[in-house]
């Protein structure tokens, strides 16, 4: 815990000798900040080192810093956390746990004091339970009503609250008791979070500072993922004591302990089995085959919108199961199933089958996997968001060709798309009050590799590696529609960082034109929209628009030297009768005819349909325009 800590607070990084002695010594203040760069520099120095460099350099190497130190924090909160985990999961006393608890917060958010209340359903409030830091006797014994104070208001929603100035905050009912304790503890700043287990609250998890530091979103969040894991721990040694309890009072029975024994002994080497997978960076497929080598049968994992993530061989997932309850195994036939959830959200579903009847211990088993694979889900969405956070930025800075073309191109690159290939921009829209960040991770997921894809100003945005966008905007729509309606419009091909602004102003638009013609849903660019696409075009191409319809018949005319496209006009014209058509040529009325039936064959037999038709006459008319000077 103490390395963690220290990731946090002082990270350790490698020095280059060199590359620091050659920047010190030269003259070109873009070297000294990729030196500084190169060697993880915090941001002051790098901000200490820019001033005589260029303002545009100087602005990338600050957010590249920046980033990098956003980066490092990150990893080092989850190493805290996963550290946390494992020393929680070795204590098996309550009160130890709740001093661990508090104990870990106030050291991995470095605040003044942390405390932890518990809630107590026989009184309808809470009472503090476990304190570090504090050093009032009469703060450690306060109990809160339930909308009373900071604390109270979080019980009472259920939801997370902080303040940086507690006594001039309104949002919560202050009391004489609660703000006498408060004031003993010199506290300020507080911040809460409920500890929740489904929809069960067992109590409140608090960080607070003796002076107005405000609490940061990163902190916050820090502080939640803490409580849903102690929450979880609680209530974990709670059963465990409960059973422990269980096996003193069936002492007598000898065939009954040794039964329960043998569970308990196969629930610690399940124990030991998940807590190695997670301290060496298993994934949620290593866990599925945990539970085959510890239960025998099969095993899969179903998320929340029916993809099986992992499965073993010989697993059969059911389409029809019962409501699952809050973290109990639910038995169908021969099949078991598990919520894997956290506090306020479901993850997946675990399911086992193939092993026979499951035993207490079995079933200890399996639940004691799904905290763990909520654990696994959770440190893997921490780390996709960190992942598609760096990619919003990238692709804002390209839409809005922010800074010099050559540092757009080398951030793409680095985010590893490479703009000077072929490409198609691509944006993506969802139903209203769809989630942004779950469409770009679907989308990412079907771009595939060399693809970018970020969120920018509620849309979704990707650049593909092609020269098709019609048929990109396609594939995606009906990728990402498996998952929900989505609304995909595509622009290109294109190459060079200077074409994304425009590209993607044209796919707004076409992305809207769709939704507003009532192909929600569906994928499409602006080219092969029709008529409609000369609208929404940045750049209406209406002599591409002419070759597009009529070229079978222009490329006709031009071999043969016939007027097919003059008769298809003067059919149109006559109301679409060959004998007027045939007068206002000077032909026969058969020659038309002729004529009509070649038209057919050129364009297909679907021409004379009404969609088709009023495209062949706009594109007709348009060809007249552009012939008149």
């Amino acid at each position: 815990m103490d390395g963690a800590l220290s990731a946090v607070t002082h990270p350790v990084v490698p020095r280059i000798g060199g590359v620091a002695r050659a920047a010190e010594e030269s003259d070109d203040g873009a070297l000294r900040l990729l030196a500084l760069l190169a060697e993880g520099a915090p941001v002051a120095d790098v901000a200490a080192a820019a001033g005589t460099a260029d303002e545009q350099v100087r602005e990338l190497a600050l957010r590249v810093a920046s980033a990098r130190e956003v980066h490092r924090r990150r990893e080092a909160g989850l190493s805290a956390l996963l550290e946390t985990a494992r020393a929680l999961a070795s204590e098996s006393d309550t009160g130890q746990v709740l001093d661990a608890i508090v104990r870990r917060a106030r050291a991995l958010l470095g605040t003044d004091l942390t405390y932890l209340t518990l809630h107590d359903p026989e009184h309808g409030d809470t009472y503090m339970r476990a304190t570090d830091g504090s050093v009032s006797a009469a703060f450690q014994s306060v109990r809160l009503e339930l909308g009373a104070g900071l604390g109270g208001l979080v019980a009472s929603t259920r939801k997370p609250y902080w303040t940086a100035d507690y006594w001039h905050d309104e949002r919560f009912r202050h009391t004489s008791d609660i703000d006498g304790a408060v004031s003993e503890e010199g506290i300020i700043a507080i911040c809460g979070t409920p500890l929740l287990v489904e929809n069960d609250f067992v109590g409140v998890l608090f960080a607070a500072n003796r002076s107005p530091r405000p609490f940061t979103r990163e902190e916050v969040g820090l502080l939640g993922n803490l409580a849903t894991l102690a929450a979880v721990t609680l209530v974990q040694t709670r059963a465990l004591a409960d059973a422990e309890s269980a096996l003193a009072a069936l002492s007598e029975a000898h065939e009954t302990v040794r039964q329960y024994a043998d569970g308990i002994e196969r629930a610690a080497a399940a124990h030991d089995r998940f807590a190695s997978l997670v301290l060496g960076g298993g994934s949620v497929d290593d866990l599925t085959h945990a539970v085959v080598e510890l239960l025998g049968g099969w095993a899969a994992l179903v998320d929340e919108d029916g993809a099986v993530r992992s499965a073993t061989p010989g697993a059969v997932v059911p389409e029809v199961f019962p409501e699952l309850g809050s973290g109990r195994v639910v038995e169908s036939g021969d099949v078991y199933g598990l919520a894997v959830a956290t506090a306020d959200e479901r993850l997946a579903t675990l399911f086992v089958g193939g092993a026979g009847e499951l035993g207490d211990a079995d079933r200890r088993t399996v639940e004691r996997a799904g905290v763990v694979t909520a654990l696994v889900l959770l440190f893997e969405r921490q780390a996709a968001d960190a992942r598609q956070s760096a990619r919003n930025r990238v692709v804002s800075e390209l839409v809005g060709a922010r800074g010099p073309a050559e540092d757009r191109v080398q951030l793409a690159r680095s985010a590893g798309t490479d703009v000077e290939s072929p490409y198609c921009l691509l944006v993506l829209r969802g139903d209203v009050g769809a989630s942004t960040r779950a469409l770009a991770l679907s989308a990412t997921a079907a771009t595939g590799e060399g693809a970018l894809v970020g969120a920018h100003d509620g849309d979704v945005v990707a650049l593909v590696p092609g020269t098709d966008p019609d048929a990109l905007a396609r594939t995606v729509a009906s990728r990402v529609g498996r998952r929900g309606e989505v609304t995909v419009s595509g622009v290109g091909p294109l190459t060079g960082v200077d074409a994304v602004p425009g590209a993607h102003e044209e796919a707004v638009r076409t992305v809207a034109a769709l939704v507003a013609l009532g192909h929600r849903g569906r994928g499409a660019a602006a080219t092969h929209l029709g008529f409609a696409g000369l609208i929404v075009g940045a750049d209406p191409d209406v002599a591409a628009y002419v070759a597009r319809e009529l070229g079978p018949l222009l490329d006709y005319d031009e071999r043969r030297g016939t007027d097919l496209v003059g008769t298809l006009g003067a059919w149109f014209e006559a109301g679409r009768s060959p004998r007027h058509a045939a007068t206002g040529l000077h032909v026969h009325v058969n020659t038309v005819a002729q004529r009509l039936e070649r038209i057919g064959a050129l364009l297909g037999s679907d021409w004379q349909e009404p969609e088709r038709s009023l495209e062949l006459q706009l594109a007709l008319r348009m060809r007249r325009l552009l012939a008149t000077p």
